[in-house]
């Protein structure tokens, strides 16, 4: 796991010196990726520049160095992730002739890409990834990423030079890099709480799509990213050519896969573990590590005071009857709150999923034991887990079938009653107010009720349901809401079932943008590196052959792999109700962190930067200290911006006292040498 940036010069006006100390001004502020090694490679002669910052996982050599020629000196690469099929590849690239020097998967990738080519290569690669590739003979600078999103990659033109890197935080560092705000971006991350790609904070800033591959050959050339792998082609797939067996057969066949995709991931050549939440997802990926390992399994779990929140002692009870090698941290809420000032520099762009807090503590509690930790991400996308599959499949039944104008009057009728203080008009009515609807904000109730009235689609329904901030546009001054793929058709697949609409959504929106998003920046953040068996092609692909009555029955979801689970683990050991992964940021907002947050609200500073309507996020505001609402998501939003916000400003003022000129060079830089001494 490491860390990537460069650029393509299409001007080809800077010297060798020039090309190089830039670079490694880009793959400094990446040094948390990558603590252990650092390497750059120029060629001035056509503008090509590439670094890279590294965390040895797999062959610590020398021999694992990047940026790394291939054999034949035609591509150099520089890489972050893991190719976890590269033995298998290997041994079929040796059969054919090829021989290699050291054992590092970078190695074998660009041995593939000599023989096969880059698109051949991506289709037999299975691992998580994002890399630069220079053909030296073609000049031309291939981007590409992982089939699921794991490994983060963003791209864009500053004038005539392309600039790439894992992190924004490497393109700022370019002297070309403007870093203007896109205010579209703005407004759709108040409706999701985070920016889904292609899009970025910044204007002409773009993340690489998943799946995909960029080819640029110049400046003014097409630089459309190119699918290699669909998830939609996946899900279509899948469900025209569903899984005929049993459901035990369907269980054997995942245990099959898993136990193949755990074992490949669990290969390295430094210490590894794997996250417990007590989860049926986490429990799975761990039970099967410990059958597949010699040694007890070193697993970690956060642990908080609040009973809400706390899944410490479930996760205990598993440990326990797994056998691993267990560690919990008991967090107190001023140790989550001290995480908060780093989140800005971690995630580089506003992100605001909450859970990044004890994402960011159990990495860190990790990295003290191991350098490799193992995840159970994914279940509830790929087999039905989240209840809001549920509610949505509710919603869909109940309303679906009505007329156009019934639901246009419906809707009328409804936004009225949405605006009321209902918490003060069931005031001492609570007797008399049915258990279901005490527990809920009937205002909000009825203000997504009101969305969904309005649309028709499926998409549509889901997109009203994820929403944050119903109405972004008219909160971001100046906005104008971009596509994504919960809004372009182009994005939807063709499936018939609703839940499996929802769950497509997720796979293509939320889990690369939002939870690997938020795994990634937590785990690099203190040089670990997390991997997410789950997210094996085979298992998505095997996944969307199972019948949604397979995956979801009545209100129980991740049948199949709950099943499988209780092969290993006893049932009332994980059959519990889910808790999440959170904080409680609502009750920190009108306690500890009041002050903090009535700061970056201020009125007259909202007003003075110019990006939000203060009248709406003041009313919010007002209404969630006084108790009567919680608007902790809409909330935390805003704050994130805002810290985000704040962070640049600073580090703007920073940069102008540290010219690039300033950096120094270690002897370890500088143009790479030849094969194989480049990772």
């Amino acid at each position: 796991m490491c860390g990537i940036a460069g650029f393509l010069d299409t001007s080809r006006s800077k010297s060798s010196e020039q090309l190089t100390l830039i670079t490694r001004r880009m793959t400094t502020s990446l040094r948390h990726r990558g603590p252990e090694d650092e390497g750059v490679w120029v060629d001035p002669n056509t503008g090509v520049a590439l670094g890279h910052r590294r965390l040895s996982i797999i062959d610590l050599s020398p021999m694992g160095h990047q940026p790394m020629h291939s054999a034949g000196g035609r591509y150099v690469i520089t890489f972050n992730g893991e190719i976890y099929n590269f033995k298998a590849l290997r041994q079929e690239l040796e059969q054919l002739g090829e021989t290699f020097r050291g054992h590092s998967d970078t190695e074998i990738m660009l041995a593939a890409i000599a023989r096969w080519g880059v698109e051949a290569s991506l289709q037999k690669f299975n691992g998580m990834f994002a890399f630069a590739l220079w053909d030296r003979e073609e000049q031309t600078l291939y981007l590409s990423r992982d089939r699921a999103g794991e490994k983060p990659l963003y791209y864009g033109w500053a004038g005539k030079t392309l600039l790439f890197g894992s992190e924004l935080k490497a393109l700022q560092q370019h002297p070309d890099f403007r870093g203007d705000i896109d205010r579209g971006a703005v407004a759709v991350y108040l409706r999701h709480n985070y920016i889904p790609a292609p899009h970025s904070i910044y204007k002409g800033i773009y993340k690489l799509p998943a799946g995909t591959f960029l080819v640029i050959r110049g400046f003014g050339s097409d630089a459309s990213p190119k699918p290699y792998w669909s998830a939609k082609v996946a899900a279509e797939d899948g469900i025209a050519n569903p899984f005929r067996g049993t459901e035990e057969e369907a269980v054997n066949q995942l245990d099959a896969l898993l136990n193949d995709a755990v074992t490949m991931r669990m290969e390295a050549d430094v210490p590894l573990g794997a996250f417990l939440s007590g989860g049926i997802d986490s429990s799975l990926i761990v039970a099967i590590m410990q059958a597949n390992s010699k040694r007890p399994v070193k697993t970690f779990t956060i642990g908080f005071d609040n009973r809400e929140f706390n899944e410490a002692e479930s996760a205990k009870l598993v440990a326990q009857h797994i056998g691993t090698e267990h560690t919990e941290l008991y967090v107190t809420p001023e140790e989550a709150m001290a995480v908060i000032p780093r989140l800005p520099t971690l995630y580089d762009e506003p992100f605001a999923d909450s859970s990044q807090i004890p994402t960011f503590l159990v990495s860190q509690l990790a990295r003290r034991n191991v350098t490799v930790s193992l995840s159970g991400d994914a279940g509830d996308e790929l087999f039905g887990g989240y209840t809001t599959y549920q509610w949505g499949r509710s919603v869909h039944q109940n309303i679906g079938w009505m007329p156009g104008a019934l639901k246009a009057g419906l809707a009328k009728t409804i936004k009225p009653l949405s605006r009321l203080d209902w918490n003060a008009l069931l005031d001492g009515r609570q007797s008399v107010v049915p258990e279901s609807l005490r527990s809920k904000d009937i205002n909000k109730v009825l203000s997504k009720l009101t969305g969904i009235l309005k649309v028709n689609e499926r998409e549509a329904l889901y997109w009203i349901l994820l929403s944050y901030w119903m109405e972004p546009s008219s909160v971001v001054l100046g906005a104008k809401e971009p596509l994504t793929p919960l809004t372009d058709k182009t994005k939807w697949a063709k499936i018939d079932d609703i839940m499996h609409v929802m769950m497509y959504l997720d796979t293509i929106m939320y889990l690369p943008d939002d939870i690997l998003v938020k795994v990634d920046r937590a785990s690099m953040g203190v040089s670990l590196e997390s991997r997410v068996p789950l997210l094996d092609h085979r298992i998505i692909e095997f996944a969307w052959k199972l019948p949604i009555d397979m995956k979801v029955k009545g209100t129980l979801g991740k049948v199949p792999l709950r099943n499988l689970l209780y092969r290993y683990v006893p049932k009332h050991l994980v059959d519990r109700p889910k808790k999440g992964f959170g904080v409680p940021i609502h009750e920190w907002l009108r306690g500890p962190m009041r002050s903090w947050a009535e700061d970056l609200l201020d009125e007259s500073r909202l007003k003075n930067e110019g990006y939000f309507a203060e009248k709406p996020i003041r009313q919010k505001w007002n209404e969630h200290v006084s108790g009567r609402r919680n608007w902790q998501a809409q909330l935390w939003a805003v704050l994130m911006f805002q810290a985000w916000l704040e962070q640049q400003k600073s580090r703007t003022e920073a940069d102008s006292d540290f010219p690039a000129e300033s950096v120094q060079i270690p002897k370890t830089s500088g143009v790479a040498s030849a094969y194989p001494s480049a990772t």
